[in-house]
């Protein structure tokens, strides 16, 4: 499939796909990170608040706030316009919609381990609120990583599309 125009059935079935499959994905993660958020504030009466820890505050502060500027900078770097040419040139069509959606998966997956981390944070200090602040951060790096069908569609004909027109000279 490499040799594919982007434009040719196969290759827009496969974007369709993989497309739903990340979308899935992320959608899957976003109502697990709510749930957890709804289970911490079902579960506040069983909460034993213990004696401030600020060592293990400031730990699970700065590991989020490194997950969620990594998710960032991991998409940006995957996504960056040389990478994805490279990635056109070697593997074709099929390559770049494998990256979007394997890159797309893995910062969902930065997104959920933000919420959970939130959450056993939550388990350990019994307080909820760090439960509901990293999951509003999960969120708001879930909603950035969303993958758009259009926008996949721009990207995929934006890097092979050249590459088509360069096989119909040859």
């Amino acid at each position: 499939m490499a040799a594919t125009a982007p434009t040719s059935p196969e290759a827009q079935a496969e974007l369709a796909r993989r497309h739903k499959a990340a979308s899935v994905t992320v959608a899957g993660l976003f109502i697990a990170t709510v749930l957890l958020s709804v289970v911490a504030f079902v579960a506040r009466p069983y909460f034993i608040e213990k004696p401030p820890n600020p060592p293990l505050d400031i730990a699970v502060r700065i590991v989020v706030l490194i997950l969620g500027l990594g998710a960032i900078v991991w998409r940006r770097n995957k996504f960056s316009a040389m990478r994805l040419q490279d990635i056109a040139g070697l593997e074709g069509v099929s390559g770049v919609i494998r990256t979007l959606e394997k890159t797309t998966i893995q910062i969902a997956i930065l997104a959920e381990s933000i919420a959970t981390i939130g959450f056993i944070a939550t388990l350990i200090m019994g307080n909820e609120l760090y439960t509901y602040w990293s999951g509003a951060i999960a969120i708001v790096v879930l909603v950035y990583c969303y993958p758009t069908k259009s926008s996949w569609l721009r990207t995929l004909y934006r890097y092979t599309d050249k590459e088509a027109e360069i096989e119909q000279i040859s």
